[in-house]
């Protein structure tokens, strides 16, 4: 099977982008090649490139920390570079500063993303896109597969006031994108005086998963430590607006979710209709965060056909399952999210408080679902002068 060449691969064999110029990298654990040697590495001994710097997204530059923990500045053990955080501890960590950009000519990006709005790493890119047009920098994507596939897009549209971190600008939660993409279109949206080049791929197609690409999996945050994972997550990701567990603290996140008290088996049948999964009642104790050392009640969700399954539309109809099953003993999350302390968090993840409240209301999983089918079908349009595949 031929494979998927990344942006990172093609900038090795042609790296004028970058020769002679100071260079930045905001990259992660997934800056690989082929054969899992990291772009700092691999930069760092090029002839001809100076890295300067790194800048780590969420979970840092090696992907140790954990979801919503700030990260300091640090100097990188491995190239002894500076590390610039964006992703401290207030909204204001999350853009390179003026100062971080000093020492940079070209700031470049090479991060996997999981293809869901809520994850964060794009909008790291989005903000630092802006700060180098501020400041007269160049900005370089190396290009990603999404690894859930480019060709469908799920869930609404962001309301105005609920923009956020988990969504920068409004977008459906499964949106269909690379990362080069999101570059290309947020560029020409908001007209970003800005030398932009997105070094794309070769190979990939907009019907692939990550099987198809060839490209070995390597874990973008510590709680997406397989492509399952990335598959469900644009459904299951909702339940952090919940005080129900979405699974952190166990080998298997998103994919398993629960709460002391739910039946397991109640909810496995609630969900049986919907395509492309089957769902099996389980018992698991979280051995961190939400409901840490107590046995939850719930389901793994088995994805059977990947292409056929919804994952937004299963994490809506979960929550209105556990809703419904729970009763007064269910309860959204209302503590601060993404330094955000004024809106519910569902209602950030949601994109506005209409999927909350059809839920309290007891609405049907088909009205629910026809909330979000116009815009899904406007985004579609949107996004087409902006692709690349």
């Amino acid at each position: 099977m031929a494979r998927v060449a990344s942006g990172l691969e093609r900038i090795l064999d042609d790296d004028r982008a970058l020769r002679g110029r100071r260079v930045g990298l905001i990259a992660n654990p997934t800056a690989v090649d082929f054969e899992l040697r990291h772009a700092a590495d691999l930069l760092a001994a090029r002839s001809g490139v100076t890295l300067t710097a790194l800048f780590g997204p969420e979970h840092g530059v090696r992907g140790d920390a954990q979801d919503m923990i700030g990260v300091g500045a640090a100097v990188d053990a491995r190239t002894r570079l500076p590390v610039h955080s964006l992703y401290g501890h207030d909204a204001a960590s999350l853009a390179p500063t003026a100062a971080m950009l000093d020492d940079v000519d070209v700031l470049v990006y090479d991060v996997q993303d999981v293809g869901s709005r809520y994850y964060t790493f794009v909008w790291t890119m989005v903000l630092a896109m802006r700060a180098c047009a501020r400041a007269g920098k160049a900005f370089v994507v190396l290009d990603r597969p999404n690894p859930i596939g480019g060709a469908l897009v799920e869930g609404g549209a962001i309301a105005p006031g609920h923009d956020s971190f988990v969504g920068l600008v409004s977008c459906p939660n499964r949106h269909g994108l690379t990362a080069g993409e999101i570059a290309r279109w947020r560029a020409a949206e908001e007209q970003l005086d800005l030398e932009l080049e997105v070094v794309g791929m070769t190979g990939w197609r907009r019907d692939m998963m990550f099987g198809d690409t060839g490209l070995p999996w390597v874990m973008p945050s510590p709680n997406m430590p397989t492509v399952d994972t990335a598959l469900v997550y644009p459904g299951m990701c909702l339940v952090e607006g919940s005080e129900l567990s979405e699974g952190r603290g166990t080998t298997r996140p998103f994919e398993l979710a629960g709460a002391p008290e739910l039946d397991g088996h109640a909810l496995a049948e609630a969900l049986a209709e919907l395509p492309g999964a089957r769902f099996r009642p389980v018992t698991f104790t979280p051995t961190f965060q939400k409901h840490a050392g107590q046995a939850c009640g719930g389901v793994q969700i088995h994805v059977t056909d990947a292409r056929t399954f919804r994952p937004y539309l299963t994490g809506v109809a979960w929550l209105r399952a556990a809703r419904g099953l729970l009763g007064d003993r269910f309860a959204w999350r209302t503590r601060a999210y993404e330094f955000v302390d004024t809106i519910p968090a569902i209602d950030l993840l949601t994109g506005s408080a209409q999927v909350r409240e059809g839920i309290d209301a007891g609405a049907s999983i088909a009205d629910l679902a026809a909330s979000w089918a116009v815009a899904e079908g406007e985004f579609v349009d949107a996004r087409r002068p902006h692709l690349l595949y």
